[in-house]
């Protein structure tokens, strides 16, 4: 067995530390009234923090696992449930077509910069023109709610693909973790809604070259339906070594959304679109989604090095950058119907990879 590397992880806080940390979310004055419940819930929430409670309601995982008897969180249950639904759903050919319309901006009306997106007037479009088709959902993913709306979070991926492959579960049971107060994370609806997702177009602006700091938090968390590993009983939970002799003793990496067909629309101001949407479309294909087509793909400029306070008045002007993304949409449906009638081609699905991670 490979060396268990440890050393890295700090002591726990001290009390007056973690006084600090946790009082700091209730610096208004209005909770003053309430200082006695708050020592209340102070001292349960540092039993908890020592006491690493991270799953404190569990059950018995029970048939279908390699350790029926094995307690599992009772969170991860419930999203699992919810996923597998989600999946017969996709799978059901009675089921409308979905198409998971995703706006990667971080900016919306409701909060600092008081004005909407490009992205969301995008999004808006796309959403209408899909909607329009007949036997169509169109589900809106809005990242720009992790910045507007509260208690909305996708925690930070904590990389257990890196200490094995079957560390990390399908799907993540890195969270809730109750000790650490690291509640609310988004991810397992979004798990849901990319399973149901018979198609995905991601529309996104470029920040400093990159993807918002929202959709990757998104992008790193999904790293879970590439390989992930649906049984956490097989690794007794979070247990490195034991990950670490199932991966060598053979993985299989499992595709959990592979085959799904995609579409990317990327738009900039002054640089970085092309990259940007090479990346994202690059990572799509990884995880074995299918590109929808030629002008399924797009990275544009909006205003390009005219100042920021007419980018949306450039929008307005701009129609034939509109048109280019109605028809990625129209693309995308395309290709569902065909998808859905069995006649996208994805040659060398069936082959063994050699290097599967």
């Amino acid at each position: 067995m490979t060396e268990i590397r440890k050393g890295q992880a700090p002591p726990k806080l001290e009390r007056a530390e973690f006084r600090r940390r946790f009082r700091a979310k209730f610096a208004d004055p209005e909770f003053e009234a309430a200082r006695s419940s708050i020592d209340t819930l102070e001292e349960i929430a540092w039993r908890a923090y020592r006491g690493s409670r991270k799953s404190p309601r569990t059950r018995v995982a029970g048939p279908g696992y390699a350790d029926p008897t094995y307690e599992l969180s009772v969170d991860w249950l419930e999203a699992k449930a919810r996923i597998e639904a989600a999946a017969e759903k996709h799978r059901d050919p009675k089921s409308a077509s979905r198409v998971l319309v995703i706006c990667g901006a971080s900016r919306n009306d409701g909060t600092c910069p008081s004005e909407v997106s490009k992205t969301w007037r995008l999004v808006k479009a796309v959403e209408a023109k899909i909607a329009a088709e007949s036997d169509f959902e169109v589900d809106v993913l809005d990242l720009s709610l992790l910045a507007s709306e509260y208690g909305r979070t996708i925690h930070p991926c904590k990389a257990c693909v890196s200490t094995a492959m079957p560390l990390c579960h399908w799907p993540c049971s890195c969270y809730p973790n109750y000790g650490l107060g690291q509640v609310g994370d988004w991810m397992n609806e979004i798990y849901e809604r990319w399973t149901r997702a018979h198609g995905v177009l991601l529309v996104t602006p470029v920040y400093w070259y990159q993807v918002p700091s929202g959709l990757k938090s998104m992008l790193d968390r999904l790293v879970c339906a590439d390989g992930g590993n649906p049984d956490p009983t097989l690794t007794g939970g979070k247990d490195p070594k034991k990950a670490k002799a199932v991966e060598l003793d053979g993985w299989d990496y499992p595709q959990h959304l592979a085959g799904r067909v995609f579409g990317v629309v990327v738009h900039g101001d002054v640089a970085g679109t092309e990259n940007v949407r090479r990346a994202l479309s690059d990572w799509l294909t990884w995880m074995g989604l299918v590109e929808a087509g030629k002008h399924a793909t797009l990275d544009r400029y909006i205003g390009y090095y005219e100042p920021y306070a007419t980018s949306h008045d450039a929008l307005d002007r701009d129609t034939a950058l509109m048109l280019e993304v109605e028809n990625a949409a129209m693309t995308v449906a395309a290709a569902v119907r065909l998808l859905r009638a069995g006649k996208i081609e994805r040659p060398g699905a069936s082959l063994r990879r050699p290097r599967p991670k």
